[in-house]
């Protein structure tokens, strides 16, 4: 039954099944994760974007809240070979379009070879292929949305494991992963979640002895107040970085961050560290990178397929940043021992600032 149509940059419409109704529009990109679907449809990197599953087969779980990284889907549309009817009533309940039964091998083949892309989908009874054509044509490109922070940040502070005994750490969200925050209050950390727009007056008035930039999505040039806090404490105070936050603190300091072609987002990417050459394999979504990192800060890990870099550091500035996510929700656990270097980096009296 073909009821929906998928629209790709360029012209091509593919027919496909209406599994949750509606139009919409994004940029669209794969993920190779064949578990952790619940983790990836929260995730608030993925704003503004059209996820489709390179694993055929979405849903054979269930959907369990307690797995939810945030309080909604974020992408603006889903595309699967096949999705069980637990997640496609989770997606309709949450106003997300969705579409199966097409040959999911074949749109992943083409990010691949042509990169991400701009796509329109509509769905439904009464959808058409001018319809997807439409919203393809209304379509922007990730760096355009330059408000996408306002999509994604908390609108107010909030303030988690009030009584804990360890750092005081605080997170500008920019799109933070719940299980961020869980990782940091596991190790006893109080953590103050705050706006992406937050003052640096009001950074101060926490007197943190981290701070600490979360993942998110777009441009990291989008973030223009995380840059100006990081310029700001620099020095003063510990600083970490996940994913878009490791892209915002190269910024910050003079390096480069650029477009990658389809990014990277999966539960298999390895790592290498290049001081004890370890690999390590990864949980990352992120489709920029950052393309020279300057002069204060050093590559310690690269990633093993591409080279780009995936950690960053700079011991005498206090600074440790991470391309992929530690936390891994979903993917594997190899990479937590982040959580407690920034963790004891903080408990330090502090960075020496270069003379």
């Amino acid at each position: 039954m073909t009821d929906a149509y998928v629209a790709l940059e360029g012209g091509r419409v593919i027919e496909a099944r209406s599994r949750s109704p509606g139009t919409t529009r994004g940029e669209l990109v794969f993920t190779t994760a064949y578990t952790g679907y619940e983790e990836s449809l929260t995730d608030p990197s993925y704003e503004e974007q059209i996820l489709t599953f390179s694993y055929p087969l979405i849903g054979n779980y269930g959907v369990r809240e307690e797995r939810f990284e945030s309080d909604r889907v974020h992408p603006r549309g889903v595309v699967a070979r096949d999705l069980t009817d637990d997640v496609a009533e989770w997606l309709r309940e949450g106003d997300v379009p969705a579409v199966d039964r097409l040959d999911t091998r074949d749109i992943v083949t083409e990010i691949r070879d042509t990169g991400a892309m701009k796509c329109g989908i509509a769905a439904g009874e009464d959808a058409t292929e001018a319809d997807a054509l439409a919203e393809l044509d209304q379509c922007e490109h990730m760096s355009e949305h330059t408000d996408i922070g306002e999509q994604v940040s908390t609108p107010d502070a909030v303030t988690y494991n009030e009584a804990g005994t360890g750092p005081t750490v605080a997170l500008i969200d920019c799109g933070a992963k719940g299980s961020i925050i869980e990782s940091l209050v596991d190790r006893d950390a109080v953590v103050h979640l705050l706006p992406h727009d937050v003052t640096e007056s009001d950074v101060a008035s926490y007197d943190p002895d981290l701070l600490f930039i979360s993942n998110g999505p777009g441009d990291p040039k989008n973030f223009e107040r995380a840059n100006e806090l990081v310029e700001t404490f620099v020095g003063e105070t510990p600083i970490a970085g996940i994913c878009l936050g490791q892209q915002v603190v190269a910024n910050a300091l003079g390096g480069e961050t650029e477009k990658m072609e389809f990014g990277h987002r999966g539960v298999n990417q390895p790592v290498r560290d290049l001081r004890t050459d370890q690999v390590v394999m990864t949980t990352q979504n992120h489709g920029y990178t950052v393309a020279d990192p300057g002069a204060e800060l050093e590559v310690t890990q690269v990633n093993v397929n591409d080279d780009t870099p995936e950690g960053l550091e700079n011991h005498d500035l206090g600074i440790i940043t991470r391309q992929y996510h530690p936390e891994a929700n979903p993917g594997p656990h190899d990479s937590l021992t982040f959580f407690d270097d920034v963790l004891e980096m903080a408990r330090q009296d502090g960075p020496v600032a270069p003379e």
